[in-house]
């Protein structure tokens, strides 16, 4: 019989082909059971309930180990979609206070994938958050009627003040872009928002852990998993222990009730800050729990604007507590010796040109006219180096960038690195600047001078103005000031503790302090002179093109082993002497020796009585 080798082939080519479906099927089966998890998950979600177990959020100390800010527990309901079946929506929103319209918003909100863009139904998913402490007992008790909810405990902040809103931030409901970055989040998270809380989040949060628990075929838990013995436990966040002394930034703040502006102290010889007060402030504690979004829009539309921190943010003339770093300056190029003397004709007058001064002797050399903020000195001084003396650096411009490059290393300009968020970085202008305003070549020292006594384009924040007084207070070098002391069990970022030090020589800083001294002893600062403290200061009167000046003010003590230097700098208020010098020497007065004096309670009360928000044009009391 004859072979029909056409059959036979046939039978090779079935045969194969069935070998690569085979293949194919045991590759899809190998992916489906092996390499993809997602039908892993979802057979693990019919088994186990996997519930987050949120850790303890870091405490928050201030330098004398007094608590702070701590923590209370919260509870969400929580829901697992599939899991929900016969829902009695009357009952449930009667136990929890809702309408029905609420609870169906809720719902719809919950599976609406741009608001919420991991829902899934085998997932838990957040429905209310906060519960009260009777919301939470009433459904508690009812729970067991509502398949397919849980509760979850969660941690509010607490804070045992209502002062350093600023410093301390507070906590919100993590967004989309947080979970997109940080895989840590997920919806329904809390993060730090501002403040401390924001700037070392990833200390305070701790890590979170797991509690597994078993499900019968109907989806009820049954009990934990293996006795718990899979479950993670939280490990909860490190303690922090702020720079602030909460009893000063108490005290500052009630100085400043009324009154728009900000305080800053540092303890110069660590560039820890004592105090940092922006005015006006607000109560931490309106930012917890389900009332926050309502209380941030509050505060949002303020004009007054509480949640701009203007001793971090506000970019400000710094006026005449400009003058000791051009002091510096002058000292440093070679352009004044201590004996050098320029004229004050009630101003500076050059050409037409007239800076006005009040009376004082004349001519002056450097001490005196710190002593006395004698406008007349600093704008010949800066005249001198940019045009009489400006062979020796080949053009007024480049004069100009040597200025500006010595205020910049003095803290100016940029931002210092405060380990807080949303720091400002003021305005400190170059020659390319001027340039292109009139020209190359076409302005000099009187085009500019205002800038000579901290006016025309220069901003500076409080926090900088603070640090160049401690910077002074150190003779010629300072630390990034910054609000954390310690972090438990954690060794600080050493580049927060390194020493700066500026382009100027040390002796022009033991030189100019002096000049500072003078000025409490016997010139415009008279008024910060402490009983067995020497104090060093220097007043600010900062003009202000939109309404009253400004009045600021720097100082430090103890003269010859400074423990605190201060700005404060109070908007609309006239004179640097009026209101910055009792403010900032009162500052001083309480850390240095716990109490004012009885010979200038009636300075404290009079600041503590006094508003000058009548002259700020932002709300009329």
């Amino acid at each position: 019989m004859r072979k029909d080798y056409r059959l036979e082939k046939r039978k090779y080519v079935i045969a194969g082909f069935l070998l690569v479906v085979a293949f194919i099927f045991a590759v899809r089966l190998y992916e489906l059971q092996l390499g993809d998890s997602r039908y892993k998950e979802f057979a693990d979600i019919n088994a186990f309930l996997k519930k987050t177990q949120y850790p303890s959020r870091g405490l928050i100390y201030d330098r004398n180990d007094e608590l702070i800010v701590f923590n209370q527990p919260a509870y969400d309901v929580m829901m697992i979609p599939r899991d929900v079946k016969d829902l009695d929506t009357l009952e449930f929103c009667q136990t929890l206070g809702l309408t029905k319209e609420q609870l169906l918003k809720r719902f719809d909100d919950m599976k609406d994938k741009r608001l919420n863009p991991g829902y899934s139904t085998y997932t838990p998913q957040k429905l209310i958050s906060h519960l009260s402490a009777q919301e939470y007992g009433r459904l508690q008790e009812k729970l067991y009627r509502f398949p397919g909810f849980f509760i979850q405990q969660r941690i509010l902040r607490q804070y045992n003040h209502t002062s350093a809103g600023n410093i301390l931030g507070n906590i919100g409901e993590v967004g989309p872009r947080d979970i997109e970055r940080d895989p840590y989040y997920q919806r329904g998270d809390y993060k730090g928002d501002q403040g401390i809380e924001k700037s070392y989040e990833e200390y305070l949060r701790g890590v979170k852990g797991v509690e597994i628990l078993i499900r019968d075929a109907h989806g009820r838990i049954k009990g934990r998993y293996n006795d718990g013995a899979n479950d993670v436990a939280p490990i909860s966040g490190r303690n922090l222990k702020l720079s602030i002394d909460i009893n000063l930034q108490q005290y500052a703040e009630s100085l400043m009730v009324n009154k728009i502006g900000a305080v800053v102290a540092i303890e110069p010889q660590t560039g820890e800050i004592l105090a940092m007060v922006s005015s006006p402030t607000y109560d931490p504690n309106l930012l917890v729990g389900r009332q926050r979004g309502k209380n941030y829009a509050m505060l949002q539309a303020d004009p007054e604007k509480p949640l701009f921190d203007r001793a971090l943010m506000g970019a400000y003339p710094p006026g005449s507590t400009f003058k000791p770093s051009q002091g510096l300056i002058l000292l440093q190029e070679g352009i004044i010796t201590l004996t050098t003397q320029y004229p004050c004709y009630r101003g500076y007058i050059n050409g037409g040109l007239r800076v006005g001064c009040h009376g004082h002797g004349s001519p002056l050399a450097l001490k005196p006219a710190l002593q006395t903020s004698c406008n007349a000195f600093f704008c010949w001084g800066l005249k001198n180096m940019l045009d009489t003396k400006r062979a020796k650096y080949g053009s007024a411009a480049n004069a100009f960038e040597v200025w500006k490059n010595h205020l910049v290393s003095l803290g100016y300009g940029y931002k210092l690195g405060v380990d807080l968020p949303s720091e400002g970085r003021g305005f400190i202008p170059n020659a390319k600047f001027y340039n292109k305003i009139y020209g190359e070549n076409h302005w000099s020292a009187n085009t500019i001078i205002s800038i000579a006594i901290g006016q025309g384009e220069i901003l500076a924040t409080p926090l900088q103005i603070a640090n160049l007084c401690a910077t002074i207070a150190n003779r010629g070098w300072f630390i990034t000031p910054h609000v954390v002391k310690e972090i438990e069990d954690t060794v600080m970022p050493p580049d927060l503790l390194k020493k700066r030090i500026p382009t100027i020589d040390h002796q022009h800083f033991v030189d100019v302090a002096e000049g500072m001294r003078m000025a409490v002893t016997g010139g415009t600062c008279r008024l910060a002179n402490l009983p067995d403290i020497e104090v060093c200061g220097k007043t600010g009167t900062a003009q202000n093109p939109h309404g009253k000046d400004h009045s600021a003010f720097i100082g430090f003590a103890p003269y010859q082993d400074p423990k605190i230097a201060v700005c404060v700098y109070v908007e609309n208020a006239g004179f640097g002497a009026t209101f910055g010098v009792p403010i900032g020497s009162l500052v001083m007065e309480k850390y240095l020796k716990g109490e004012i004096s009885p010979s200038r309670k009636y300075i404290e009360e009079r600041m503590l009585n006094s508003n000058t928000k009548i002259y700020s044009g932002v709300k009329k009391h």
